[in-house]
């Protein structure tokens, strides 16, 4: 049976602590939250055990790299099911360039966030990558124009 926890408030600041900074060493992250160093390293250990931390992660600046221009794609395929589904999903796993990828429900099935240099490298994967899939009935492209929020975390 697994393990069942309770967050208290300490393991929210030390969960909120570590969104901010996943760098912070465990004496910073302890007086941080006003904890000693030993009850915080087992705290972080048991919520990373328990999965409350999934993994750390380093935010990379998207235009400095030449992926500056998002878009998001909406999906629709032509047929629903779980092989269809999988089909695709194992698909979109692979294109890097795609940095998020939601099962939705309404008009379309899937929602992309996809990070690029430029349009023709957009429509570059459109044509050559994405479109390609068979089971794909209509596509949908809204591009940002100015990104005013984005944040990274949880809100806790």
């Amino acid at each position: 049976m697994a393990e069942s926890y309770t967050l208290d408030s300490k393991d929210m600041e030390i969960l909120r602590a570590l969104q901010h900074n996943a760098r912070l060493s465990n004496k910073e992250l302890s007086a941080k939250v006003h904890l000693s160093t030993t009850p915080t390293y087992e705290r972080v250990k048991r919520l990373e055990k328990l999965g409350f931390i999934k993994e750390y992660a380093t935010i990379l600046d998207e235009a400095k790299l030449n992926k500056g221009f998002a878009v998001f794609c909406s999906i629709k395929l032509r047929r629903i099911n779980s092989e269809y589904a999988n089909a695709f999903t194992d698909m979109i796993k692979k294109v890097p360039e795609v940095t998020e990828c939601y099962n939705i429900s309404g008009s379309f099935d899937y929602l992309m966030r996809v990070q690029v240099p430029d349009m023709r490298s957009y429509q570059k994967l459109l044509l050559e990558v994405v479109g390609r899939h068979e089971n794909i009935d209509s596509m949908e492209s809204t591009f940002v124009m100015e990104e005013i929020k984005h944040d990274y975390g949880v809100g806790v």
